[in-house]
């Protein structure tokens, strides 16, 4: 007699109830997939998921407070903390900008889905994570292999951290108080931004920024 398969194990982390209640519904239709835990917030997604030991995180990027889907993506991906070893994660997001997919890739995220896809496809991934298999949603794979064959300039995440602040229209002093920095790292960090992107303003910056999609 062949033994029952154990289903994928799956915990969710979005910070809408709603968007979780409906995830709950939809997997709750297939049988090879139980969901084990809820998270609305990337900080409880990285306890549960030290707790529970599941095989799939499926993480939002966008959390409100606290840390977001990448750094709790980060955080899953290293172990850090105590559990029953390291989850496979698979980002579940609206946003697809470069920045967004590099720093989820980077941080360690198994795949990167749109939430727009049909649900066969979710089902799909979910079960290719659970094997340590990326999945990416066709817009991402187009936008992973532009990129390759363009390169676009690398900025750390607090030159990204930066640049997302000039966007809103924010001084050097404010920038500085906003990321408890110097005013005088804020204008180094400005310094290697304007070379990386081939400006020399901040205006510069900021439409190269929008128009590589660069920023969140």
């Amino acid at each position: 007699m062949t033994p029952p398969v154990r289903p994928v194990r799956i915990l969710l982390c979005d910070d809408h109830a709603v968007v979780r209640a409906g995830l709950l519904a939809l997997l709750g239709g297939e049988p090879d997939i139980e969901v084990v835990g809820e998270a609305g917030s990337g900080e409880e997604a990285v306890a549960l998921a030290h707790r529970l030991g599941p095989d799939v995180v499926l993480m939002d990027l966008q959390l409100g407070p606290g840390i977001d889907g990448v750094e709790a993506t980060r955080r899953i991906a290293a172990g850090t903390g105590t559990g029953a070893g390291t989850a496979n994660v698979l980002v579940l997001t609206t946003y697809d900008t470069d920045a967004d997919i590099t720093r989820a890739i980077e941080a360690g995220a198994t795949g990167y889905l749109l939430k727009a896809e049909r649900p066969e496809e979710l089902f799909a991934a979910i079960r290719a994570a659970a094997q340590g298999r990326t999945t990416l949603s066709a817009p991402v794979a187009s936008r992973v292999m532009a990129r390759m064959r363009n390169p676009r300039p690398t900025l750390t995440e607090r030159e990204l951290d930066i640049l997302g602040q000039l966007s809103q229209g924010l001084g050097n002093r404010d920038i500085a108080r906003a990321l408890f920095i110097s005013e005088a790292t804020v204008k180094t960090h400005l310094g290697r931004i304007y070379e990386k992107l081939g400006v020399d303003t901040r205006a510069g910056a900021v439409a190269v920024a929008k128009e590589q999609r660069l920023l969140p």
